[in-house]
């Protein structure tokens, strides 16, 4: 929460300060894949482009931020953040070639997910806990699928990019913490074949 408002911050001290952040640290499918911009894969998940998103984002970071700290380690929550605003990004850049992209909704959602994911590997024990749960989980994505389309530059490839793959890992690892080193090895290994794919798609298109 610190890093990404100082960076908005940052963004609000003028004109020339937002433009520059904005050109230097978004998600741009041709700049990450056929000009090896990979920093921008984490970069773009500390920028929002406007009050509403920071505020939005932080909420929930704040909401299910503490509930993922319960359930997971401090290294899994990290892995679970930063992996799931990867393949949101991914997400993005396979859905688009020449758009910019920034935020932090893919990795929450990511989060998000891996609650569920948890959720429902231990619904046996949570019971009414999982059906309240599950719930909230459906009500979280009704609205903001609400959101996407009231908000059309909002990406919603980088929500369902994060979603999934937190969901994957949530349980993964709600089965053992042990499986930790190999969620982020086969997460790893994923991306970079993807990255692959998608140079090859663009390239193709050139």
């Amino acid at each position: 929460m610190t890093l990404n408002l100082l960076v908005f911050m940052l963004s609000t001290l003028g004109v020339s300060w937002e433009n520059a952040i904005f050109e230097f640290s978004a998600v741009q499918g041709y700049r990450v894949v056929m000009e090896g911009e990979v920093y921008r894969l984490l970069t773009s998940m500390f920028v929002h482009s406007d009050m509403f998103r920071i505020a939005m984002n932080m909420l929930f970071i704040y909401m299910v931020g503490r509930m993922v700290e319960r359930f997971f380690s401090p290294w899994a929550y990290l892995s679970l953040y930063f992996i799931s605003g990867f393949f949101g990004s991914f997400a993005y850049m396979y859905m688009s070639i020449s758009g910019g992209a920034v935020g932090a909704s893919g990795a929450i959602f990511g989060i998000f997910g891996a609650l569920a994911g948890f959720a429902f590997v231990h619904r046996q024990t949570m019971q009414d806990q999982f059906m309240q749960f599950m719930r909230e989980f459906g009500i979280v994505l009704v609205i903001n699928f609400f959101i996407g389309i009231i908000f059309p530059s909002i990406a919603m490839s980088t929500h369902i990019g994060g979603l999934i793959a937190g969901i994957v890992g949530g349980v993964i690892l709600a089965q053992n913490s042990k499986f930790l080193s190999l969620f982020v090895a086969v997460s790893v290994g994923i991306l970079v074949g993807v990255y692959d794919a998608l140079f090859s798609s663009y390239l193709s298109m050139m």
